[in-house]
């Protein structure tokens, strides 16, 4: 256990910016390596870049898509990875291993970020936590001048979507959110092919992701803390808590605290295909919702197996549905439909298909190249040297879908019709309007 690090002796540590953001003082896990140090290129890739132009990495997360997302990014030349930071300390000495094999370093170890953002040698953070965390993390990582790819959703409320754009926007920082089908080839399509009126006047889009891991049916009973993970820090903001595998590693995505199930999950990737195709940018005229765990009453998740979601505006709806059987439309437990006068498109990462209303269309079928993460990564690190802000998929871009996602389980969980004014940051809604924000647990603060 290291010392307690003040909110004061983190910013003079880290960066000459008074944030005024995130947290009171706390005494969390500290690093494995105290002395941060100049990390001279060793990648097996980095010789042919000039050390000017290298950037250092480092990972917040490193169980899962974290892991995946570090990966593609060290595919790139000139980039080293200095940094892992994880709560478990079986994962953190795994991954670990798996960095000094990969790419001829071993990284230095943290259980607590704030001493990794402390490195003045640090460029990028990469955050791929449970959501709960992602918006300390990324506005911290702001305020102490680091660039950031965060994994989607961008945060767990609405109130952390603002905070995230607006320390993006203060501390002028490169971020990109991980919805990487912004950087498909075959959505961009999609976007182009919509674009054109070809499909005539779209009436409705049909977006649906139909998955069983909604539902946890035989979870564990609640247990000692395993050996090496520090729970406390993994609650971090989150209310106080039993430990309980089921709420744990893989699954804690179904209860509120940490996340927000299917919507917040797949759907942030698919309503932001749908937002995009059909050029929305702010909010719904108003959001209905009803869900319940019908599939399986004995879910032990909190979030809905079966939801349905209907997001009006003046001249077309958007609907959303989930139900943890692996079953759907066309053949496909998730995707898209544009319902058009003139035909139907529907699309998923398998493929997209032009369906003809009449004989005005004709049938077409396009694959996507799966390289869009790849792909992705790339835009976010050329982004990342050439000072550009416009990333693939933006903090303002990632925060737009997840206020979706939560405005779509908030009327389900009131059972309120709603409709949220951006502006005022409010539903207008007593029982809503409880919902937009987080209460943190101390010592942590909700960034304003």
């Amino acid at each position: 256990m290291s010392e307690s690090i003040s909110r004061r002796e983190f910013l003079q540590r880290g960066t000459a910016a008074a944030i005024g953001l995130t947290l009171a003082p706390s005494a969390v896990l500290g690093s494995h390596h105290d002395t941060a140090r100049r990390v001279s290129p060793l990648t097996h890739h980095a010789s042919a870049v000039a050390p000017s132009d290298q950037l250092n990495v480092a990972l917040v997360g490193c169980r899962s898509m974290g892991w995946y997302d570090l990966e593609d990014i060290m595919r790139h030349p000139g980039v080293n990875c200095i940094g892992l930071c994880d709560i478990d300390q079986s994962i953190l000495n795994n991954r670990a291993n798996e960095a000094e094999k990969k790419w001829g370093r071993r990284p230095d170890l943290y259980g607590d970020y704030r001493r990794l953002l402390e490195r003045s040698d640090l460029d990028v953070v990469i955050i791929g936590t449970p959501d709960h965390w992602h918006c300390l993390i990324m506005t911290d990582a702001c305020a102490a001048g680091k660039d950031v790819y965060v994994e989607k959703p961008a945060a767990n409320s609405i109130a952390e979507c603002d905070a995230m754009v607006s320390a993006a926007q203060r501390y002028n920082r490169v971020v990109q959110v991980g919805q990487q089908q912004r950087s498909s080839q075959m959505w961009q399509q999609m976007k182009q092919y919509i674009d054109s009126g070809k499909l005539g006047t779209i009436a409705r889009v049909n977006v649906w992701a139909n998955f069983s891991y909604a539902a946890i049916l035989y979870p564990a009973h609640d247990g000692p803390v395993p050996e090496g993970v520090d729970f406390q820090t993994w609650l971090g903001p989150a209310p106080d808590r039993s430990f309980n595998a089921s709420r744990f590693h893989g699954s804690w995505r179904m209860f509120w605290d940490y996340g927000g199930g299917l919507l917040t999950d797949w759907g942030v990737h698919l309503l932001d295909m749908a937002l995009w195709g059909m050029d929305v940018k702010g909010m719904p005229r108003r959001v209905m919702a009803s869900g319940a765990n019908n599939a399986y009453p004995n879910n032990f998740a909190e979030t809905f197996d079966t939801l349905q979601v209907i997001y009006e505006f003046d001249r077309f709806n958007i609907q959303w549905s989930n139900v943890a059987i692996e079953s759907g439309p066309y053949g496909k437990n998730y995707g898209l439909e544009f319902k058009g006068t003139n035909g139907t498109l529907v699309v998923n990462r398998e493929s997209m298909e032009l369906l003809p209303q009449s004989d005005r269309l004709e049938a077409q079928t396009w694959k996507p190249t799966n390289n869009e993460h790849f792909d992705h990564t790339t835009d976010f690190l050329n982004c990342v040297k050439e000072r550009r802000f416009d990333t693939a998929c933006p903090i303002t871009n990632g925060s737009l879908c997840a206020k979706y996602a939560h405005m779509g389980n908030i009327a389900a969980r009131t059972r309120q019709t709603l409709t949220y004014d951006d502006v005022r940051h409010t539903f207008h809604n007593r029982q809503a309007d409880r919902l937009i924000a987080p209460n943190y647990r101390k010592p942590w603060k909700l960034p304003k």
